[in-house]
């Protein structure tokens, strides 16, 4: 079931991907930064489960559904500069900004910014086709709604 997304994905020339698909698909990379600090917690897992059902219109049983998935996509899923650019590849560009407000507000969820997830981040942005302007205001957006 995973194994025909992630074909897709790492073909040589991916087509963009059908809804559910990217949504699977970024989800899993929700997934990975989550796990990045090797501290996947339930924080986390409560924040990537509150971004998709709010991102995608879920309720509570179909966020974790989505998240359930995604988590057997990433543990399946290629080296992270593979599977990131492949993303890029297959999501247009409106989707992969979004994501990276996401992905600032899995990393910000345990109330720590450390300096492996800030080098992470970048190197999403970067693979993910999204300049560091975009994922700054992504960053501070995030921030600024903690705060609040």
């Amino acid at each position: 079931m995973f194994g025909d997304l992630l074909k897709r994905l790492m073909a040589p020339a991916p087509a963009p991907l059908p809804a559910h698909d990217a949504r699977l698909a970024l989800t899993a990379l929700l997934v990975r930064v989550a796990k990045s600090d090797n501290d996947y917690d339930k924080r986390e897992i409560d924040r990537i489960e509150r971004i998709v059902a709010k991102r995608y219109g879920l309720n509570t049983i179909e966020a974790t559904d989505l998240r359930l998935r995604a988590e057997a996509v990433e543990e399946e899923a290629p080296d992270t500069v593979r599977f990131t650019r492949a993303i890029k590849d297959a999501v247009p560009y409106e989707e992969r900004t979004g994501v990276i407000e996401a992905l600032w507000d899995v990393v910000l969820a345990d109330g720590r910014r450390d300096e492996e997830e800030d080098a992470l981040l970048r190197l999403l942005a970067n693979l993910l086709g999204v300049n560091d302007r975009d994922s700054a205001l992504a960053r501070q957006k995030v921030i600024a709604a903690k705060e609040a």
